[in-house]
C-alpha cells in the first residue's frame, strides 16, 4: 500500500499576495542561514530566514508590478529579479544593503522568465525574450554587452518565447538555449553562433515551463494541456519526443528537476504540486495542500542530502516547504 503523501514541514505567509517566482540559497559556508527568495504579485521580494521562517528583508525594485524571476548569483548577496515592470534588477544584499545597481530595460510585454548562466568567474550570460515578438536577446553580465538576438526564421511562426533554459556541457563549452514557445514548440539555439539547431513541438498548446538535463541530455516541458512530455537530445543536437505521461487535470505552470536529477516536481493549476521520478518519470506523490493555483516550485540546494526541501508558491499567497526523499 502507497504511504499517504506528507504534510508541508512548514508554510510561510505574509506576502500578502499571489507568490509567482521562488529561488533558494543554502549551499553557502556554515554557520550561513538558509535562505528562500519569494517575488509576489504585488512586486516585492521577500527574503526568508529558514531557520526562524520569517522575512528578513523585504526590497521593493519593481514598482509594485508582479515579479516572477528571482536568481541568486554568487550565494544570496547578489540577486537577479525581473517583472512585469519590463524590467531585470541587479541587487546588492551584502552586509545589510537592499540597492538596485543596476538595471535592464527588457521592453517585453510577456511573463517569459529570464535565464542566468555562470560562464566564468563574476561574468553571466542571461537570455530574455526581447523587444521583437519571436525573439530571445542574450546579454553578458555584468558589462550587459549583447552576445546576439535569436530569431526564428522567416515564416516559422512560432509566437511568443514563453520559458527558456541556458545550460552547456561543460565549463568552456559553447553555450546553449532551449525555448519554449507560444506555438508548442521547443527550440534548441547555439548562443554563440546565433543559429537554431533543431526543433521539436511538444505541445499543442504554449509551453509554460520547461527543465533540461544535462548530463542525460534529456527535458522535460508542461503547457496548459494534461501531458507532460520528456524529450532527448542525441549526439547530432536534434531533439526527439521520448516519453508522454498524461497529466489526472490540465495545466503545469512550472517544471523543476532536483538538483541530484533523481526527482522532478510540477506546479499545477490544480493547486497541486506532483513528484515524479526522473529516471522513468514514474509517479512519487502528489502534494494537496495549496487552495488555488500553484504558480512555481522549487528545490533547495543544501550541501546536505537530507536538508534539501522543495518549496512551492501559489495564488492562495502561501508557500508550502516540503521534505521528500531526501534519502536518496
Amino acid at each position: 500500500m502507497a504511504l499517504p503523501p506528507p504534510d508541508p514541514q512548514f508554510v510561510l505567509r505574509g506576502t500578502s499576495a499571489a507568490v509567482h517566482t521562488l529561488h533558494f540559497s543554502c549551499a553557502g559556508q556554515e554557520p550561513d542561514v538558509p535562505v528562500l527568495f519569494s517575488g509576489s504579485e504585488t512586486g516585492f521580494i521577500h527574503v526568508w530566514n529558514l531557520k526562524t521562517r520569517r522575512v528578513d528583508t523585504a526590497l521593493d525594485g519593481h514598482g509594485q508590478k508582479s515579479v516572477y524571476c528571482v536568481e541568486a548569483m554568487d550565494g544570496k548577496d547578489r540577486l537577479l529579479s525581473q517583472g512585469r515592470d519590463q524590467r531585470i534588477c541587479l541587487w546588492d544584499l551584502a552586509e545589510g544593503r537592499a540597492s538596485v545597481t543596476d538595471s535592464v530595460f527588457t521592453e517585453h510585454v510577456g511573463f517569459c522568465r529570464c535565464s542566468l548562466l555562470k560562464v566564468a568567474q563574476g561574468r553571466w550570460l542571461m537570455a530574455m525574450a526581447a523587444k521583437g515578438l519571436e525573439e530571445v536577446q542574450v546579454l553578458e553580465l555584468p558589462s550587459k554587452t549583447s552576445v546576439c538576438t535569436l530569431k526564428p526564421e522567416v515564416g516559422a511562426k512560432l509566437g511568443m518565447p514563453m520559458c527558456l533554459k541556458l545550460w552547456q556541457l561543460s565549463c568552456g563549452s559553447q553555450p546553449l538555449l532551449l525555448a519554449g514557445y507560444e506555438d508548442g514548440s521547443v527550440v534548441l539555439w547555439n548562443v554563440t553562433m546565433g543559429k537554431a539547431l533543431s526543433q521539436l513541438v511538444c505541445h499543442q498548446e504554449p509551453v509554460m515551463s520547461l527543465d533540461f538535463d544535462s548530463e542525460k541530455a534529456k527535458g522535460i516541458s508542461g503547457s496548459s494541456e494534461k501531458v507532460l512530455r520528456i524529450w532527448s537530445l542525441n549526439e547530432q543536437q536534434s531533439l526527439q519526443v521520448y516519453k508522454t505521461h498524461e497529466l489526472v487535470n490540465a495545466g503545469v505552470s512550472d517544471i523543476t528537476i532536483r538538483p541530484d536529477k533523481k526527482i522532478l516536481a510540477t506546479a499545477g493549476w490544480d493547486h497541486r504540486i506532483r513528484i515524479f521520478g526522473w529516471k522513468k518519470l514514474k509517479p512519487l506523490a502528489v502534494l494537496d495542500y495549496h487552495t488555488a493555483t500553484v504558480h512555481c516550485v522549487s528545490f533547495s540546494d543544501h550541501r546536505n542530502p537530507r536538508e534539501r526541501l522543495l518549496a512551492a508558491g501559489s495564488k492562495d499567497q502561501r508557500i508550502s516547504v516540503w521534505s521528500v526523499y531526501t534519502e536518496t
